[in-house]
């Protein structure tokens, strides 16, 4: 476990990140030109506390040797432009991953596209209104729901996987599913992410049958089950905590470095620590890699909308999304994914300015 954590903060957006750059008064975040930072969060973790120091980039030089031997190797990572290694996905663009479940049972949307002719029309809706990313699941993870037989999952997942890619072969395909069995039918099928909520704990056989295959994962945290993870979860510090576990998990997923993060907004977590999670999320950058988000539906919107809240939940959904967007984020995992593009769409051009 690390001492010290540095997360980049103060952001700067459009031409006056641009101008900051140039100047040397700020650092580019991910190797952006329109995103910048000139201030730092170092947070020192003590036992069972906490501190943190906000402190500005030009004052670095003024710290211990080894605690700026850290921070630098961190901002090293921060800085550093994402390699691209999905097809037709940049990340240095904002990208949407679109949800299409194929269960009768999940949370938001179960039952909705369970007919090849719906789901497909779906699929299709999804990417005309902006999907980089389509990921297709079987199994309901929703708070309290079941582990199915992989049989069963496979059984509803199987057509639409086969027939993906003859459809559509620029899309990037990802499949949600935390048995090893699944994935490698998936693999086959052309899918090109394994996104497992379980982060690969799941299964035990998983990591060790995809060491045979180049494909990229998500690595996403979850506290518990689906079936425990809302059973009153606790963490020493949520934010810390999640970082430990990306890094010591990633050498232990991927040697090639495929790797998207996923923090798991709503597994394992209560409205405190999932708000903790979207104000601070910009820490993960200094661990090098992509991150993805899904806030989409989730149940912290109702928590904090109470009488306000919707069926689809938009509004909580995209506030989310672009104060994300505004850290940095490259990926969102949606189910309205027209009205995410649009505002994602505004929100960028305001910020060119």
């Amino acid at each position: 476990m690390r001492k010290y954590y540095t997360r980049p903060c103060n952001f700067y957006h459009g031409r006056a990140a641009n101008s900051l750059i140039k100047l040397k008064k700020a650092f580019p975040l991910n190797g952006k030109k329109n995103i910048a930072f000139d201030r730092i969060e170092i947070f020192l973790r003590e036992k069972n506390k906490v501190r943190n120091s906000l402190i500005h980039i030009k004052d670095i030089r003024k710290l211990n040797k080894n605690i700026k031997k850290i921070i630098q190797q961190d901002l090293k990572k921060i800085i550093s432009k994402r390699k691209n290694f999905l097809k037709n996905v940049n990340f240095n663009e904002t990208s949407i991953m679109g949800v299409l479940n194929l269960t009768p049972d999940s949370f938001s949307d179960g039952g909705r596209f369970n007919t090849k002719n719906k789901a497909f029309k779906q699929i299709s809706n999804m990417i005309n209104s902006g999907a980089k990313i389509i990921d297709i699941g079987g199994e309901s993870t929703r708070p309290g729901s079941m582990t199915i037989d992989p049989k069963l999952e496979w059984k509803r997942v199987e057509y639409i996987l086969r027939n993906f890619k003859k459809k559509y072969k620029k899309v990037c395909l990802s499949i949600d599913t935390r048995k090893s069995d699944v994935m490698i039918k998936s693999i086959k099928c052309g899918a090109d992410i394994i996104n497992d909520v379980s982060g690969f704990s799941h299964d035990p056989y998983a990591l060790p049958k995809l060491k045979n295959f180049n494909v990229s994962k998500i690595l996403h945290h979850m506290q518990g089950t689906p079936n425990t993870m809302q059973k009153n979860p606790r963490y020493q510090n949520v934010l810390l905590d999640i970082y430990d576990f990306f890094e010591r998990e990633i050498l232990n997923v991927s040697k090639d470095k495929k790797i998207i993060l996923d923090p798991g907004i709503g597994f394992g977590k209560t409205l405190k620590h999932n708000l903790t999670l979207i104000s601070k999320i910009s820490l993960f950058h200094s661990l090098g890699f992509p991150i993805l988000i899904g806030t989409s539906r989730k149940r912290f919107i109702n928590q904090i909308s109470g009488e306000y809240d919707s069926k689809d939940r938009i509004g909580g959904t995209l506030a989310s999304i672009l104060f994300l967007l505004a850290q940095g984020v490259q990926i969102f995992r949606v189910h309205n994914v027209r009205e995410v593009k649009q505002g994602v769409m505004v929100f960028e051009k305001i910020n060119e300015k």
